[in-house]
């Protein structure tokens, strides 16, 4: 009688053998990492004030379709899709502070699942855990959790192109996973392109793969060049308009290559712990720590190399989406050099305890507008407390810092004040900044009273202040009543009694 043989099971290359079991049980470990990203990152969701560039997203999704197509035909191109996605939403449920960020809550609770089940794939159930918990901890993820900008979505964009792709692999005949993986890939470079700079880490895996199946390289060639098509025009309109948005950004020398890190996880003490217990990560194949390892560490490279040309990107925001596979790496690290799962609950709580003061940093009134916090909210309680009607306003547009944007949020929407020295809207010409009045003594009309907001809280409030606007007030208008907020001066101007 003969036996026959059992079949060899196919090579994995992405998968680890202790990894497909648990998948078999339920893929419910995504759950839990969502639901305690979600707790924290909603946990003091309005205390912060908006920032500078959240106010920019008010400004831009307040306007119709047409006007923001137009607008980033001329600046801010890269957040061009984030702006028209949250156009709609705005439409919808309105334009409160909740409602701008909760979005990126939702986006950042998506990811720590997404980072869960990759975890769950490569390393195994309870790494997986581990890893979408890991990152939930991270202080990073609830402060952009926390933010109307695109970060959080291209976060989650990430890591879910990253969990299309090992499906994709698990079936390279299937060309409906191929299309999902196009589709995810060129929502992440349409969020944001220096994201697409992930691509390094999936073409190792690739690589890896092809050695096995040869389709590979020209099934993934085809994708790769089909969201490049997708991308190409808003590649080159950004790149044309990089040196105007960020100019201010500085080259980075070789320490900036490590001591960026703490930035990027927001908290140094989580950076060491994760980076630390990435270290540790192994796994009986190759190939899963090599994504994750690639993914952490090639696009801060790739990023730091670009920015030695005519612009810089380094910036930490431009590198946040590397956290889920930090997160992944300790997470394999934690689950294989500490068996007991008492252990790993307590060094998790230990963690959680040390980045305390780090989350509760992240919640504070200002942090939103570090390094130059404005408190926008006690500037407007001022004018809505001791407004008159007829009243009129001028605001300090010398800097970059929205105080006009940042006030007029936090005024009541029917408390309408004429801009004095406002000749055209940033709506009006499709920009974010506004065109003011060239002869300000034309522009002051009959206004008997005039507050002026002013960024700093000098002696004098006209400092701040273009010098011929300062000119045209001193002329006419005397200050009737000073108060100052954080970062801000707000002065009551009252027209000069005629001799």
């Amino acid at each position: 009688m003969v036996i026959a043989a059992p079949l060899p099971q196919p090579r994995e290359e992405i998968r680890s053998a202790e990894a497909v079991e648990p998948r078999r049980r339920g893929t419910w470990p995504w759950l839990w990492p969502s639901v305690l990203t979600l707790g924290l990152t909603s946990h003091g969701l309005t205390v912060p004030l908006l920032s500078r560039d959240e106010l920019v997203t008010w400004d831009v999704v307040n306007r119709d379709t047409g006007q923001i197509l137009a607008t980033v035909q001329n600046v801010d191109a890269v957040h061009g899709t984030y702006y028209l996605l949250m156009h709609l939403w705005v439409s919808l449920f309105g334009d409160s502070v909740i409602s701008l960020r909760l979005p990126s809550v939702c986006a950042v609770a998506g990811a720590a699942s997404v980072t869960s089940l990759i975890g769950n794939r490569l390393f195994g159930r309870r790494a997986g855990i581990v890893a979408g918990t890991l990152f939930a901890l991270v202080p990073a993820v609830s402060r952009y959790g926390q933010e109307a900008r695109s970060y959080a979505l291209v976060i989650l964009m990430v890591a879910l192109a990253t969990l299309l792709l090992l499906r994709a692999l698990d079936n390279p005949r299937s060309p409906w996973r191929w299309a999902a993986y196009v589709l995810t890939l060129t929502g992440v470079g349409l969020l944001h392109l220096i994201a697409l700079s992930v691509v390094l880490a999936h073409a190792c895996v690739l690589a890896a793969h092809a050695r096995h199946d040869r389709s590979v390289w020209w099934k993934s060639g085809l994708t790769l060049l089909a969201v490049a098509a997708c991308v190409a025009p808003l590649t080159l309109l950004g790149r044309s308009q990089a040196h105007r948005q960020l100019y201010w950004v500085p080259e980075p020398d070789v320490w900036a290559l490590s001591s960026i890190w703490p930035d990027v996880f927001a908290s140094a003490v989580c950076s060491g712990a994760l980076i630390a217990l990435a270290c540790l990560a192994r796994s009986p194949r190759k190939a899963p720590v090599l994504l994750c390892a690639a993914w952490a560490v090639l696009p801060s490279v790739v990023v730091w190399l670009a920015s030695h040309g005519d612009v810089s990107y380094w910036r930490q925001v431009y590198i946040l989406f590397t956290l889920p596979a930090w997160a992944l790496l300790a997470g394999a690290g934690l689950a294989a050099t500490f068996h007991s799962r008492r252990a790993t609950a307590a060094l998790l709580a230990a963690l959680a305890v040390l980045t305390l003061p780090d989350q509760k940093r992240m919640r504070e009134p200002f942090e939103h507008n570090v390094p130059v916090p404005l408190d926008y909210a006690a500037a407007a309680d001022i004018v809505t407390r001791y407004h008159q009607p007829g009243d009129a306003i001028v605001y300090d547009r010398q800097d970059t810092w929205k105080l006009d944007s940042g006030v007029q949020y936090y005024l009541p929407r029917d408390l309408k004040l004429r801009d004095v020295f406002l000749v055209k809207t940033p709506t009006a010409i499709n920009d974010l900044y506004a065109i003011q009045c060239p002869v300000p003594e034309l522009c002051l009309k009959s206004a008997q009273r005039i507050w002026l907001m002013a960024q700093g809280a000098g002696p004098d409030p006209f400092d701040s202040i273009a010098p011929d606007q300062a000119s045209a007030l001193r002329t006419r208008y005397r200050a009737s009543m000073s108060a100052s907020v954080t970062g801000m001066t707000v002065t009551l101007l009252v027209r000069k009694e005629r001799s």
